[in-house]
């Protein structure tokens, strides 16, 4: 019988145990040091082969990773000896970055050998079943491999001269570990012969590998420790979940890159491409479309952003919860080259944040005020308003609510799965003048929709007035309207339901009165556009007593959409707001300016006309209204906070 010595792990991985909190909880490498019999079944049966390799690029003398997915039909992969395996597929021999770093640029039938002394060029590959939600970690060596291009003539029509090519691989395994289904979208994958076209190609990314990007719901990722070994695994999430950085930037040695950004979500706390990521940032990236075919290769260094970086990262790129808690990767490619179709065939598939601190910060619950049935005001106390204060108009906050919600780590949560990641960190836009509340300035307001599992604890009655105590991250974002020196411009803010709350916290300067003007505000020279839920009727009669300027000052257009006779049937005192507004509205219907109350849904044409006294637009909606308002606008252009992570 023979015996095998658990694998140690890399000081890389260690230090990501460590930096995770995990060191205790992993015990033993699990990865196999041979082809584990499970492994070689599961190959021979999967329809999917990431392939990551380890070259050097031949202009800049750097060592390169690129990663790459080959299909087939099974069995295309199979064991031909222990811990040997052997691959014979149909491959694109002209853009694939692994074809060329593997056989060198020879794919006329030349079979190579590995060398005695290196034993054979690194690899790591992962046999995948997205029909199954299965797959297994390879990694090893390759011992020998043909590439030959297939050239068609006359009598064979088999393969059109498009630089399809059979590659065989032999492969000695000397690591295998499986993986369990998580993040893994069902699809079907059906073989098909490449017709490889490259449509762009540079580390500045272009529109065609965005759009890859953008609807990608998994991607492969190849890393390496050092010159020892390599892995290869698979990312996944719901479209979007990868992100390119709108903003270019530049590497080392001054090129000019796209940089992108993934959430590590929680998995089986190994940390193995991690830990290869922390002492060997090199790696590949290939992100298949498996509705077009396209495929986008990436190679470059990768930094893990965790801990304070982490935190700091999240507030300065203002989004609307944190990343999750394991840490995210960042890419800056060197290279890009986007070639459609490879072997893979449509499927079917089931901004400037104040200094960050880790000092011990609270905000008390001191106020909680229900405005409709879904949305209230709760007001805060900072336990310590010098660390994180003061705040600035239109900014939001990040507060933690881990310590009230988080139930610690699970491998799998089949009951509630999308808990698995959550930080319970949620931003909220301040909804009050900063300064305006407390002794000191110490307290703000925030005005929140009951929407999930935070938002509905902070509305549950067990959280009373003066018994909750949240975690404070800091304060971050920069949406404020920006009227500059002309004292002639004016402001467009296009908002939805709760999307109103940047407005409120800027009262404080909108309803200033202009010096040497007693009647002036720059708030008449802003239009609002709200579309509201006519169930949510309170909130702006809320609004209208609290600042009643807002009745004859500024433009102020009030949507209010929906049933009437259904949203306010059983909702007498959502009736009775109704009917209130209405009387304001009315006494103030002979202003210039002032409340407009319209009793149907937003359309074009009230932009279209309001657009000809607007100088510049913001806008606060969910991104499906926000595209319809951009398409409604299409010539200009609209200030608003990305929310997507």
């Amino acid at each position: 019988m023979a015996f095998h010595r658990a694998l140690d792990w890399n000081e890389g991985e260690e230090e990501v145990h460590r930096l995770t909190g995990v060191g205790r909880l992993v015990g033993d490498n699990p990865t196999s040091s041979f082809l584990q019999p499970r492994a070689a079944h599961m190959a021979a049966r999967y329809p999917l082969l990431a392939l990551g390799t380890k070259t050097t690029n031949p202009t800049t003398g750097r060592d390169e990773i690129w990663c790459t997915v080959w299909g087939g039909k099974t069995p295309f992969a199979q064991q031909i000896a222990p811990s040997v395996l052997g691959v014979r597929t149909i491959v694109d021999t002209k853009f694939d970055p692994v074809v060329e770093a593997l056989y060198g640029g020879k794919v006329n039938g030349e079979v190579m050998r590995a060398d005695e002394e290196s034993g054979g060029r690194l690899m790591a590959g992962l046999s995948i079943n997205l029909e199954e939600r299965g797959r297994m970690k390879l990694a090893g060596r390759v011992m020998a491999g043909a590439c030959e291009q297939h050239t068609n003539d006359d009598s064979d029509t088999s393969f059109p001269a498009t630089g399809a090519g059979e590659a065989q691989l032999v492969l000695k395994i000397t690591q295998s570990l499986g993986n369990c289904p998580k993040y893994l979208n069902r699809k079907t994958i059906t073989p098909a012969i490449p017709n490889p076209q490259l449509l762009e190609s540079g580390a500045l990314l272009g529109p065609q590998s965005l759009a890859t990007i953008a609807q990608a719901d998994l991607f492969f990722l190849a890393s390496a420790h050092k010159n020892e070994d390599m892995d290869c695994n698979h990312r996944g999430g719901p479209p979007g979940f990868l992100r390119a950085d709108p903003k270019p930037s530049t590497t080392a040695n001054g090129t000019t890159a796209t940089t992108l950004t993934w959430p590590e979500y929680s998995g089986n706390n190994l940390y193995q491409s991690l830990g290869n990521l922390y002492t060997s940032p090199e790696c590949g990236i290939c992100i298949p479309d498996f509705t077009t075919g396209t495929v986008l290769y990436l190679s470059g260094t990768a930094e893990i952003l965790i801990g304070a970086k982490l935190v700091s990262s999240v507030l300065s790129h203002s989004s609307s919860r944190s990343a999750s808690p394991s840490p995210p990767a960042v890419l800056s490619p060197k290279a890009s080259p986007s070639a459609a179709p490879t072997s893979l065939h449509p499927s079917t598939s089931s901004k400037a944040a104040p200094p960050i601190t880790h000092a011990s910060v609270t905000a008390t619950l001191t106020s909680k005020t229900p405005l409709t049935p879904t949305i209230t005001r709760y007001r805060l106390s900072l336990s310590d308003p010098k660390i994180h204060g003061p705040w600035l108009p239109g900014q939001f906050v990040a507060l933690d609510f881990s310590e009230e919600l988080d139930m610690g780590y699970s491998h799998m949560r089949d009951d509630d799965p999308l808990s698995l990641n959550d930080d319970y960190i949620r931003n909220f836009t301040v909804s009050s003048v900063p300064g305006a509340l407390g002794v000191h300035g110490e307290e703000f307001e925030v005005t929140v929709r009951k929407v999930g599992r935070v938002t509905a604890w902070m509305a549950s009655p067990l959280q009373r007035v003066g018994q909750v105590e949240i975690g404070v991250k800091g304060f971050g974002g920069e949406f404020k309207f920006d009227f500059g020196t002309d004292e002639k411009k004016t402001v467009g803010f296009i908002a939805a339901g709760i999307g109103i709350t940047p407005l409120l916290g800027q009262f404080g300067t909108l309803l200033d009165k202009k010096s040497g003007d007693d009647d002036a505000h720059l708030i008449d020279r802003t239009t609002t556009m709200w579309s509201l839920g006519v169930r949510d009727v309170n909130l702006l009669l809320t609004l209208l007593k609290e600042h009643p300027a807002l009745l004859t000052h500024g433009n102020l257009h009030v949507f209010l959409s929906g049933d009437e006779s259904t949203a306010l049937k059983s909702d007498s005192k959502a009736r009775e707001a109704l009917y209130k507004v209405l009387d304001l509205a009315n006494e103030a219907e002979n202003s210039p300016s002032g409340l407009k109350v319209f009793r149907r849904r937003i359309a074009k044409e009230d932009l279209s006309e309001a657009d000809k006294g607007v100088d510049e637009w913001y806008l606060c909606t969910a991104p499906a209204m926000r595209e319809e308002v951009q398409s409604w606008l299409p010539q200009r252009a609209i200030v608003f906070e990305n929310f997507n992570y």
